[in-house]
């Protein structure tokens, strides 16, 4: 793959949206993967190589809603177990998957959570309700995050909207505290997925650290609008550039 400064300003770009989307809902790796796959890079690089971004975004944003007082971080402990059983999980599957398979499979996770988006627009607007003095985990909540986990490990594509669905459906978090914790929680799993992928030399990191500088331009973007901004408007434009993204991926591979 030759990395020039045109794809340099292409994945800027493209992280600066996507850095947007992931803070204040999720599926900006809808965007971001078939970037990286369009230049030329193979399906498996190119979901190790995402991860880069996906950290250092989140890392900005949980940062950004720590300043505003809007991350309750008393409840990030017992968030966390099972998200980061359910990363490791799928980190490990993805990190082993024969690319020959990897590939139908990433591009039908981001049809498939882009069509969710549009279709069930509960999964993005839960319910607003009282925030909870403190966590009481329950078996439908685990089994969301640990499922998060894992997907988030494993593709990463539209993880936000299943961490939404847990948050926010089971646990009862208002919408900006609920995109806080989101990003807690894929920050440290994506961490770890990065652990297993530098292990397995499937990061490129000249475009993976470019791309990281968009999206972390478009975390902070997002974290001052979060409190009032409302994902709903990106619906249509995250579908368009999901399925241009995936024919032409398709095309040029």
């Amino acid at each position: 793959m030759d990395f020039s400064l045109l794809h340099a300003l292409i994945l800027i770009a493209t992280g600066i949206v996507a850095g947007v989307i992931n803070t204040l809902a999720g599926g900006g790796t809808n965007l971001t993967l078939p970037a990286l796959m369009i230049m030329g890079m193979p399906p498996e690089v190119a979901n190790a190589t995402n991860r880069v971004g996906v950290f250092l975004q989140n890392i900005v944003a949980l940062l950004g809603f720590k300043k505003h007082k809007k991350l309750p971080t008393d409840d990030i402990g017992p968030i966390l177990v099972p998200t980061i059983l359910g990363g490791c999980l799928g980190a490990i599957a993805a990190a082993y998957a024969p690319s020959e398979i990897l590939k139908p499979l990433l591009f039908t996770a981001m049809i498939s959570m882009t069509l969710i988006m549009l279709f069930r627009p509960s999964v993005i607007s839960p319910p607003v309700g009282t925030i909870p003095n403190k966590v009481k985990a329950t078996p439908s909540s685990w089994w969301w995050l640990t499922v998060a986990g894992f997907y988030g490990g494993f593709v990463q594509a539209g993880v936000g909207f299943i961490l939404i669905t847990a948050l926010a459906g089971s646990l009862r978090y208002d919408l900006v505290r609920t995109n806080a914790l989101k990003v807690v929680c894929v920050a440290v799993f994506t961490g770890m997925a990065l652990l297993v992928f530098i292990f397995q030399g499937l990061i490129w990191w000249a475009p993976g650290l470019v791309l990281a500088l968009g999206t972390m331009i478009g975390a902070h973007v997002a974290v001052k609008f979060a409190i009032s901004a409302k994902p709903s408007t990106l619906k249509w434009f995250l579908f368009v550039m999901t399925v241009c993204g995936a024919v032409a991926a398709y095309v040029f591979d």
